[in-house]
C-alpha cells in the first residue's frame, strides 16, 4: 500500500483479472457475461487482423507481389468487417488500410 491507501499488486495483470467484484443485480451479473464474451470476442478479432498484417508485410518483404496483394485483400476484409461491428474505429480502419497498401506498393 501507499500513503493514500491505494493498494498496487505485484501480480501480473493476467492475474488480477481472476479476482472478480460481485455484481449487485441479476442484470448486472449477466452485463458481466455479455462484457466477457464481446471481449473475448473482439480480442480475437483484432489478433486476427494483427496476424494478416504481419503476413502481408512478410509477404511484401518477400518480393512476392501475388501473395502480398491476396493477403492484403484478406485484411482489408477483416478489417472493414471490424470496424463494421465496432470492433475498431472506422477511422483506424481506413488508416490500417492505408498505411498497409503504402507499405507493400514498392513490393
Amino acid at each position: 500500500q501507499n500513503l493514500t491507501g491505494e493498494f498496487f499488486p505485484l501480480e501480473p495483470r493476467s492475474a488480477q483479472k481472476a479476482i472478480r467484484i460481485m455484481a449487485n443485480s441479476k442484470s448486472a451479473e449477466k452485463r458481466v457475461r455479455q462484457i466477457e464474451k464481446r471481449t473475448a470476442r473482439n480480442r480475437a478479432i483484432k489478433t486476427e487482423i494483427k496476424t494478416l498484417h504481419k503476413k502481408t508485410l512478410a509477404a511484401a518483404e518477400g518480393g512476392n507481389n501475388d501473395e502480398a496483394r491476396q493477403s492484403f485483400s484478406a485484411f482489408a476484409s477483416a478489417v472493414d468487417k471490424a470496424a463494421k461491428r465496432n470492433v475498431i474505429n472506422d477511422s483506424k480502419a481506413a488508416n490500417m488500410k492505408s498505411r498497409t497498401s503504402k507499405a507493400i506498393k514498392p513490393a
